[in-house]
This record gives C-alpha cells, sequence and structure tokens, in this order.
C-alpha cells in the first residue's frame, strides 16, 4: 500500500483497492492532479485492516478480486464506515451484480473498465458534493435535536412558555395580564 499526497491543505482521501497493480497505478496517474490523496491496496482483507486506524472519504473497489468480491467489500465498509461514499469499477456490469452492489453495498457509481479520466473526475465531483450534503445533514440534523431538548427542557422549567397565541390574521396576541 503507497500514499501520494499532492495537497498541503485537507485533501479528499480516497482508498482504491484493486487486485491490479496496473489499475491502481493508473488509477493513481489519473487522480493525481485534481488534488486528491490517494491510497492503494491489491488486497480487500489489507484493505481492511488499513481502514481500522485510517479514514477515507471515498472507496474505489473492483469487482472481481480474489478472495472477496467487491461487492462483499463494499457491504463490508457500508457497514463499519457508513460516511465514507463507495464507487465500484468493473469490466464486466452484469445487471445482478450491480443491483447486488447498490443493494448491499450502497455503491454511489460504477466506472467501467477502462475508464474515461474526465468521466471519472466528474463523478468523483458529484460523489464528494453527495458526501458534502450528506455530512451537512446529519450536521444539521444534530443541532436540530439538541435545539429541541433545549426548548423542550425550557417548557418544563417554564410551562407555557413556547405557547404563542395568535389572532385570525396570524398576529401574536401578548397576554398583558
Amino acid at each position: 500500500m503507497t500514499t501520494d499526497t499532492t495537497h498541503k491543505q485537507a485533501a479528499r482521501r480516497i482508498l482504491v483497492v484493486d487486485d491490479e497493480e496496473g489499475v491502481t497505478s493508473a488509477l493513481r496517474r489519473s487522480l493525481r492532479r485534481e488534488g486528491y490523496e490517494i491510497a492503494t491496496s491489491n488486497d480487500p482483507k489489507e484493505a481492511l485492516v488499513r481502514l481500522k486506524t485510517e479514514t477515507f472519504d471515498l472507496l474505489i473497489s473492483d469487482h472481481l478480486m480474489p478472495g472477496m468480491t467487491g461487492t462483499e467489500f463494499t457491504k463490508i465498509c457500508r457497514d463499519r464506515y457508513p460516511d465514507m461514499m463507495r464507487l465500484m469499477l468493473t469490466g464486466q456490469p452484469e445487471t445482478q451484480m450491480v443491483i447486488k452492489a447498490i443493494n448491499e453495498g450502497e455503491v454511489y457509481r460504477f466506472v467501467t473498465k477502462p475508464w474515461d479520466d474526465l468521466e471519472l473526475k466528474v463523478t468523483l465531483w458529484m460523489a464528494f458534493e453527495q458526501l458534502d450534503l450528506v455530512r451537512e445533514n446529519r450536521r444539521l440534523l444534530t443541532l436540530v435535536r439538541r435545539q429541541q431538548g433545549l426548548i423542550d427542557k425550557l417548557e418544563r422549567d417554564n410551562p407555557g412558555i413556547t405557547t404563542v397565541m395568535r389572532d385570525e390574521t396570524g398576529a401574536i396576541l401578548i397576554d398583558a395580564t
């Protein structure tokens, strides 16, 4: 496994898992100038060990690998690392395999071998946009839940404080008694 860092700022981290060294090298060359931090593995079991200590934003996994299919690998990654986007790389996209990978591994997109560099870069850009939206939604949901807890506490401590009376036009009525 090797790592290639091309940006000084916090780069998006991508883990590429493919049993063919040529594929991982070609993906690294293709994505080098995009500012991603690329890590590679030629063995999904080795990649799972690495994932225990390192965090990645996105996974690109081959489908046909010895010892474990890409579908099995992405399913494990989905269960253990749900915040990591998953893409599948395959030479033979069979309909049943695609459906299984989407349903079990929640694969975001499929990239066929040989890939078009521009299409791959656009797919990665879209995947990172989706990841940013998911992360922002989680952040906002946490904030809303925290605020609701504060409102519930305020109401418990001061019954009626959150009740607002309005007239027929929607204006707030103030009880001066």
